[in-house]
C-alpha cells in the first residue's frame, strides 16, 4: 500500500531532500546537491520565486518506507506570460514501482485541478536556472553540479501514466583544443572590428560583481523566448548573486561591451563540481568546503554555465567570440574537457558554435506534459 505524506514541518523537508541519498547510493553518475541549497530553494522564507510562485512537497511511503518524493509548482508569471495554465512538478524520485509513481503523479494532477489549471509539465523548478529535464540518454556519464540525474525506468513510468514529450534538452562534451586554430582567432578579431566591441577580463570576483545587475538583466533579454522562461525578479537577481557569482573564478568569465561600454554579451564557465560534490556527500562542513575549494582551482574538465548574446548580435559571430576566449583560458589552465549544460535541441544559434570543435553529443533530456480534464 502506498500513503502520500505532504511535506510540512523542516524535518519532513529536510527527509524530503535527503530522499535520493538512498536511492542513488550506489550510482556512481548521480551527483548529490548540497542540503543547503535544497532547503534554502524549498522553503517560502528563503525563495524569492514565492513571490510569484506557490509549491507544495509530498513524499511516497509503501510498507511504511519512504518511497518516493515529488514537489508541485505554481509559477503564475508562466501562466501570465505564455498563456498555459499548466502546475510544474519537480524533485521527481522514486522506487521501480508504477504505483509509488502513479501516486505521486496523481497528487499533483489533482491539486492542478483543485486550482483551476488544465495540465501538468516538468521536471521543471521555480524558474530557468533551477535544474530541468528528466534523463532519456546518458545514464553511464556523470551528472552536472546544474542537472538532474534519474533512473532509467524513469522514462517508462512517465508514458505509463500519461505523459509525453513537450520539448528535449541536449548536452555536449567538447575537447578543449591546446590552442585556438588561427583561423578562429582571425575570425573573432574580424567580429570586434566590425562591430566595435571590446573583451573585458576580470581579475577579481569583486570586478566581476559590479556587472552582475547588467549580466541578469541580459540574460532576462535574451532568454525570454526559450521554452517557460520568466524574468527575475529584483530579489532574485541579488540572491543568484550571492549564491554563484560570489564563487566564480574570473579566468572563465568574459563579457564584451560596446563603444559606449554597454553589456552585449557575456560568458561564464566554472571548473567542474561534479566530483567535489560527490565527496561533500551534501554537506559543506566539516570537508565540503575543502573539495570544492580544490576542484575550483585543480581541476581538468570545465562547466559551460551561462552564454547570452543581446539579441541584435545573434548570428555575427560574438557566441564564437565568447566561447574561443573561455577555451583559451581552460587551455593555459590545463583543462582538456568542456561540458555544456542543457541546450534546447532546436537552439541553432548555440549548436552551431560546436562545428568549430571536436565535440561529443553524451545526453538528452525531457520535459513531459499531460493535460488533464
Amino acid at each position: 500500500m502506498v500513503e502520500i505524506k505532504e511535506v510540512k514541518t523542516r524535518q519532513d523537508l529536510k527527509k524530503f531532500i535527503c530522499f535520493p541519498n538512498m536511492l542513488y547510493a550506489r550510482n556512481p553518475n548521480w551527483v548529490p546537491p548540497l542540503i543547503l541549497d535544497e532547503m534554502n530553494t524549498l522553503r517560502s522564507d528563503k525563495n524569492p520565486a514565492f513571490e510569484y510562485c506557490e509549491a507544495r512537497c509530498w513524499i511516497a511511503f509503501k510498507d511504511g518506507k519512504p518511497a518516493g518524493r515529488i514537489a508541485g509548482i505554481i509559477n503564475h508569471k508562466y501562466i501570465e506570460k505564455w498563456g498555459n495554465k499548466y502546475a510544474r512538478f519537480g524533485w521527481l524520485d522514486f522506487i521501480d514501482d508504477e504505483e509509488v509513481s502513479r501516486a505521486l503523479l496523481s497528487t499533483v494532477e489533482a491539486w492542478a485541478k483543485e486550482k483551476g489549471l488544465n495540465g501538468v509539465h516538468g521536471p521543471l523548478g521555480f524558474c530557468d536556472l533551477d535544474k530541468q529535464g528528466m534523463l532519456i540518454q546518458g545514464f553511464d556519464e556523470k551528472s552536472m553540479m546544474i542537472t538532474l540525474y534519474n533512473h532509467p525506468y524513469y522514462m517508462a513510468h512517465m508514458e505509463k501514466h500519461g505523459y509525453r514529450k513537450d520539448v528535449d534538452w541536449v548536452e555536449y562534451e567538447i575537447k578543449v583544443p591546446d590552442a585556438i586554430p588561427e583561423k578562429i582567432k582571425k575570425i573573432n578579431d574580424y567580429v570586434l572590428k566590425r562591430l566595435n566591441l571590446r573583451v573585458l577580463r576580470f581579475k577579481s570576483t569583486k570586478e566581476l560583481l559590479g556587472y552582475a545587475d547588467e549580466v541578469f538583466k541580459l540574460l532576462d533579454e535574451a532568454y525570454e523566448h526559450l521554452y517557460g522562461v520568466v524574468p527575475l525578479t529584483d530579489k532574485q537577481v541579488k540572491a543568484y548573486t550571492k549564491q554563484y557569482l560570489s564563487f566564480i573564478n574570473p579566468d572563465y568569465v568574459r563579457v564584451i561591451v560596446d563603444e559606449n561600454s554597454q553589456l552585449v554579451a557575456f560568458g561564464i564557465a566554472i571548473p567542474a563540481l561534479a566530483a567535489a560534490f560527490q565527496k561533500a556527500k551534501g554537506k559543506l562542513l566539516p570537508f565540503g568546503f575543502y573539495h570544492i575549494l580544490k576542484a575550483l582551482h585543480k581541476n581538468d574538465r570545465l562547466d559551460l554555465l551561462l552564454v547570452a548574446v543581446k539579441p541584435e548580435l545573434k548570428g555575427r559571430g560574438v557566441n564564437s567570440l565568447l566561447l574561443a576566449e573561455i577555451n583559451e583560458s581552460a587551455s593555459a589552465n590545463g583543462l582538456k574537457y568542456a561540458e555544456t549544460g542543457p541546450e534546447l535541441e532546436d537552439n541553432a544559434d548555440v549548436q552551431g558554435l560546436w562545428k568549430y570543435y571536436e565535440t561529443r553529443q553524451h545526453k538528452r533530456r525531457r520535459c513531459y506534459i499531460k493535460h488533464i480534464e
